[in-house]
């Protein structure tokens, strides 16, 4: 049966005819545009006059481009995927750049939607790398808000598959961002809102002083769905949140062929955790706290998530043939769940204060050396240092001998630090052209962690691009990898402490978590079919042993992460993309497989049933969706641009070891801009933005599953107005 087949019917259908307005383009970056990028050159000229003052900016302007294609240049991607979101893509969006990061990405092929903004690319639990100007940024605690803002960003490019030597650490996705060049002295006032109480204003500005230019902006969400609802209903209860962000980047000519850079971020994120009306709390336990009842619907849990990262970056050459950026890198993370003191007693048993938070430091530093035309050699190295936190305050109940609570509950603290957990690779490279046909990337990199556990590994890479024909290009790579742990989210838990308490596991085992080691395989090929649309196939295997996966185990909506002894995990997409005049669109279908088999970490989490049963079944992985697709249109007619996009899902997993899985769904949103100028308030942009138009109600999770804890649904339909005003 065809995979088309397979998935024929009105919600498929659905997604492949509508669809968001970004323009994703996949195609492995073969050899040539590498080398194009880290080239000089200059672009043409203004017809206007030019002043002293323009002529200048113009130069800067000109010098930062070929520092910027340097500095891509440092970046090779050959032998994977990509796929990327440029400046006008992004505007596109129903939402334009009010368009939530992880919202952005799920409009890439094989990129699955889970509740609380997390994605899953090609079958693996987040694994996802972050990436600003080519620089790693360190690894944030799992939250619900998302720390980065679309506004910033020129470019989005999204690498899967078997990535070079260059990339490791979180492999499954690797998100590159380049940031705005708004240097001209311009920028804008965005308001933005409408349905569930929304509201989000935000700036951006930029500009340039003698050889510093600078861009900031800032924005500010508030509404009352920040995480997804447990019930049907459009209305959650108890679910307002409070979001502000900010990002600032600077960069200083030293000379025409050295640049410092310097950029930094914040993000406050503040959200009530929502009911679930109608939940019946334990007569036991209501008894010991002295409760005669309690409504489900008055919960007060919250949350407070913090973001902040700053990084330093020198840029320049040794020679005519050594390009080169080393940078500083340093981050601040914390989650703060709070409980409600006596209703997750009584309902749960426990009622517990989880503070987690983490400090990173680091360095990156990469260059490339071209030896001749036909060798560009890269190499590289990233360590950093990371001290994290686990607070823990539970109130739980004394249990005897029976198994009955016998007392009034009690507060025990179960708190824990390690300082000093370092991460250190290194890579070599060589990019060789042995035809003009023909691109290898092969090269090594070894890694070590040193945190939790001590491990190490070297992983080999390659990875070819063969440009079969004019039209048609094909690619092949594989990959070992090597994926610590998080160790932000490695919280030690003293069982010992739970003993006799209503908070005790019924497993006491815990082994320590281990790092991920896997082998990739990808295979893809690309054909422009006419001048307006190309096509695109690509399929991949991963082998791995210890795989690392995450869940939420309690009521603290905070991760936790374990190993599978095995897992095994493989797909194929399908892309196609249009651009015409003033028609963009384009179609994405993924199918994904991602099992695995027997807990060996952090067992004390899960039921004796259901280790029994993992340790000797291969499962469906919670994160696995079957089938995912996405779509889009953009059309620009009598000023007004129309845009429409889809997300489908065939359901995540759910039931006794996953054995199960939840109903596909469909969601389509729709969005118009248009530009105008009058007499009294000069430029602006106006936009509409309608969100799940046909308030399609769909389960994410329904709170079954392995490391599941609650149900969500997708957003209800939502109406949304924006202005823009450019000063």
């Amino acid at each position: 049966m065809s995979l088309f087949k397979i998935l024929s019917g009105d919600a498929l259908a659905s997604v492949l005819l509508f669809g968001a307005t970004a323009m994703v383009q996949m195609a492995p970056a073969a050899a040539e545009d590498v080398t194009e990028q880290a080239q000089d050159a200059v672009g043409g000229g203004a017809a206007a006059p030019a002043t002293q003052d323009s002529l200048e900016l113009e130069a800067i302007q000109v010098v930062a481009d070929r520092l910027d294609r340097a500095r891509n240049g440092l970046s090779p991607q050959t032998g994977g995927s990509v796929y990327r979101f440029d400046t006008s893509d992004l505007a596109s969006m129903p939402e334009g750049s009010n368009t939530a990061f992880n919202q952005v990405l799920l409009q890439a092929p094989g990129v699955a939607n889970d509740s609380f903004g997390q994605l899953h690319i090609r079958g693996d639990h987040a694994d996802i790398q972050y990436r600003i100007n080519g620089i790693i940024l360190p690894e944030g605690i799992s939250g619900f808000g998302q720390a980065l803002d679309t506004r910033f960003a020129k470019r989005i490019d999204l690498l899967t598959g078997a990535l070079p030597a260059q990339y490791g650490y979180r492999t499954a996705g690797v998100v590159e961002i380049d940031t705005k060049t708004q240097f001209d002295g311009t920028g804008s006032i965005d308001l933005y809102g409408g349905s569930h109480g929304t509201a989000n204003p935000s700036f951006e500005y930029g500009n340039t002083n003698g050889n510093l230019t600078y861009y900031l902006t800032g924005s500010y969400l508030t509404d009352n769905l920040g995480i997804e609802n447990p019930t049907p209903g459009s209305n959650a209860i108890h679910d307002r949140t409070s979001q502000a962000k900010g990002f600032a980047y600077l960069s200083y000519l030293v000379n025409p062929a050295t640049r410092i850079s310097a950029m930094f971020g914040t993000y406050d994120g503040r959200f009530q955790i929502p009911d679930n009306p109608g939940q019946t709390p334990d007569s036991d336990y209501m008894a010991h706290a002295g409760v005669a009842n309690f409504d489900s619907a008055a919960l007060n849990e919250r949350q407070h998530e913090t973001n902040r990262y700053g990084i330093v970056a020198l840029q320049s050459t040794i020679g005519e043939k050594f390009d080169y950026q080393v940078a500083l890198f340093t981050r601040y993370t914390s989650v703060h769940f709070v409980p409600d003191p006596i209703g997750d007693l009584v309902f749960n048993g426990v009622a517990s204060d989880v503070l987690r938070s983490s400090f990173s430091t680091g360095l990156q530093g990469d260059g490339s050396y071209w030896l001749n035309d036909d060798h560009i050699v890269r190499m590289g190295v990233m360590a950093s240092s990371e001290n994290v936190r686990s607070d823990n305050s539970s109130t739980v109940f004394p249990v005897g001998a029976g198994g009955n609570v016998n007392g009034s509950p009690y507060t025990i603290v179960d708190n824990s630090s390690r300082n000093g957990n370092t991460l250190l690779g290194i890579y070599l490279q060589d990019e060789w052209h042995p035809s003009d046909s023909l691109t290898v990337n092969y090269g090594a990199r070894f890694d070590q962690v040193d945190a939790f556990i001590s491990e190490s590994q070297l992983s080999p890479r390659i990875g070819l691009v063969f440009k079969a024909t004019r039209d048609t290009t094909l690619h092949a790579g594989f990959s070992r990898y090597f994926t610590p742990p998080p160790t932000e989210l490695v919280a030690p838990s003293t069982i010992a402490l739970f003993a006799n308490t209503t908070n005790a596991p019924a497993v006491s085992l815990n082994s320590p978590i281990q790092s991920e080691r896997s082998s990739y395989f990808d295979l893809g090929a690309t054909h422009q079919l006419t001048p307006a649309l190309s096509l695109g196939v690509d399929s991949y295997y991963k082998r791995v042993t210890h795989l690392l996966d995450e869940g939420q185990f309690g009521q603290a909506l905070i991760f936790t992460p374990f190993n599978y002894a095995q897992g095994k995990i493989y797909g194929v997409e399908l892309t196609a993309n249009y651009r015409s005049d003033n028609l963009t669109a384009y179609a994405n279908l993924a199918h994904t497989v991602s099992l695995a088999k027997d807990v060996t970490s952090a067992q004390f989490n899960f039921g004796q049933s259901e280790l029994n049963y993992l340790a000797n079944n291969w499962v469906h992985t919670d994160h696995d969706q079957a089938y995912t697709a996405s779509s889009g249109a953009s059309y620009s007619w009598s000023g007004v641009r129309w845009s429409a996009d889809a997300i489908y899902g065939s359901g995540l997993r759910s039931g006794f070891a996953n054995t199960g899985s939840l109903p596909a769904y469909v969601q389509i949103n729709l969005g118009a801009s248009r530009k105008f100028r009058t007499a009294e308030f000069g430029a602006f942009e106006a936009r509409l933005a309608v969100i799940n138009v046909f308030d399609r109600v769909y389960e994410i999770r329904d709170g079954s599953g392995i490391g599941v804890f609650a149900p969500q649904y997708g957003p209800p339909r939502g109406v949304f107005i924006g202005l823009n005003k450019p000063f």
